[in-house]
């Protein structure tokens, strides 16, 4: 039996898969680019990764094909996707003998124009489809990353992707995705990662809205912000990412270093736990805490073209910090302040951090439009974080909590509203829900 394993990124929302496809062989589908877990799974498995199959044009992650064809391997792509690296274009229908199995090409554009799903053949049989973007558990991917003048007519188009071809699958064939939960490209609830088609036919919203237009209008409508490093990342894949024979140490940099690289325009970022930021922190810097969502946010809020020093502790995983921003095609890594905010001599900063429940002053909710729109504290004011630069000028005077789910991107707030000189700032640990726990008050929903 055909054994597919998936490789789930929980920071962005994604899963890649490693299929054993017989013979010692096996494919990899949508790897993000750090190889060594596929490869290293393939090796315990005693397995070769002979092809690497890509669904469409990334904009939320740097393609891991081309570390996968260095190793050997050959990729299969949308040839309408033009990339100017080695791989085999393919087109509809066009089908791939892997030794036993085979897999056959579906153009379903409207995610992205060239988009491919991959439907795997066992004797003729479907045995697996996967989706890409296409068709995803209960939902699709947004068409809103090429140009706006493009996001209709793509819905239109996997409308018809979806319900002209996908939907004339077998019900119970097993859908692997690419996106899922989590990633900025579509708009999930669950945290359920496969599907089959039977199921989405039954229970996804979007299909259920029976024609086309209505369908066009719920997708278009539900559509929310993502990071402005998605508009780059497409051409990045297109024309191909640097290979790494290993992932880059990061450079340890003394104060005067770290100030003058500041000074020329680097970006400094702190990726310490938002608590330890709040205590003591570079006055200036950009609190990011290392953790799965890290580099969505490095890619919303810094350009992927500065120069990048960071602020770390003793504990922070250095490899896990550099596989995350060369995930998002940022690799301009400076390096990082050697011996942390112990060695560092010029202007600190402090953040309060309080409770929930002892928010004062103006409450800033800088979560997602969904977020704060399921439920906020009332009189709250609502900015998204990837919003709001430049907006710390416009909000009233006096004392300001800023608040989100947990903590950690309330802090990443704060610093931007410090660095543009606000003060009397908090952070909030915890969120509405927090609050309304704690205090007995009712949370305020909708807008």
């Amino acid at each position: 039996m055909t054994e597919v394993l998936a490789f789930v990124d929980e920071g962005l929302g994604n899963s890649s898969y490693l299929v054993d496809v017989g013979g010692g062989r096996a494919l990899a589908v949508d790897p993000s680019r750090d190889s060594h877990p596929y490869l290293a799974t393939a090796e315990r498995r005693g397995l070769t990764i002979t092809h690497s199959v890509e669904t469409h044009l990334h904009a939320d992650f740097v393609t891991g094909s081309r570390q996968l064809a260095a190793g050997g391997a050959t990729v299969l792509a949308s040839a309408a996707a033009a990339m100017e690296w080695p791989h085999r274009g393919l087109g509809h229908g066009d089908e791939v003998d892997l030794g036993g199995l085979t897999l056959r090409a579906l153009a379903t554009p409207g995610h992205t124009p060239e988009h491919l799903a991959y439907l795997l053949l066992d004797a003729g049989r479907p045995i697996g489809l996967f989706s890409g973007g296409s068709l995803l558990v209960g939902s699709v991917a947004r068409t809103d990353l090429i140009d706006p003048d493009e996001t209709e007519g793509l819905a239109r188009a996997l409308w018809r992707s979806i319900s002209e071809q996908l939907l004339l699958l077998p019900d119970d064939l097993v859908v692997y995705p690419t996106h899922g939960a989590g990633s900025f490209c579509s708009a999930p609830a669950g945290g359920e990662r496969t599907t089959t088609i039977g199921r989405e036919r039954a229970t996804n919203p979007l299909l259920a809205a029976g024609t086309e237009d209505t369908f066009v209008a719920r997708l278009l409508g539900g559509l929310g912000t993502y990071p402005p490093y998605f508009l780059e990342l497409r051409e990045v894949n297109r024309r191909g990412p640097h290979v790494y024979a290993g992932f880059p140490e990061l450079a340890r940099l003394d104060g005067p270093e770290v100030r003058r690289l500041v000074d020329s325009g680097a970006a400094l970022v702190d990726v310490r736990r938002f608590g330890r930021f709040g205590a003591g922190h570079i006055s200036g810097s950009l609190s990011i805490e290392l953790r799965p969502q890290f580099a969505s946010w490095l890619g919303w809020l810094v350009e992927r073209d500065r120069r990048v020093v960071f602020v770390t502790d003793s504990d922070t995983d250095r490899h896990e910090l550099v596989r995350q921003c060369l995930t998002i095609g940022y690799e301009r890594l400076a390096g990082e302040l050697a011996g942390g905010m112990s060695a560092w001599t010029g202007p600190i900063g402090h953040i309060g951090v309080i409770p929930s429940g002892d928010v004062v002053g103006l409450v800033l909710d800088i979560r997602q439009d969904a977020e704060y729109e399921a439920g906020h504290l009332p009189g709250a004011i609502h900015v998204e974080l990837g919003a709001l630069t430049g907006t710390g000028s416009r909000l009233d005077g006096g004392p300001i909590t800023v608040m989100c789910g947990h903590g950690e991107r309330a802090m990443t707030a704060a610093s931007l509203l410090a660095a543009g000189g606000r003060r009397d700032l908090a952070v909030a640990v915890g969120g509405p829900p927090d609050w309304a726990t704690v205090t007995g008050r009712p949370l305020t929903t909708g807008r």
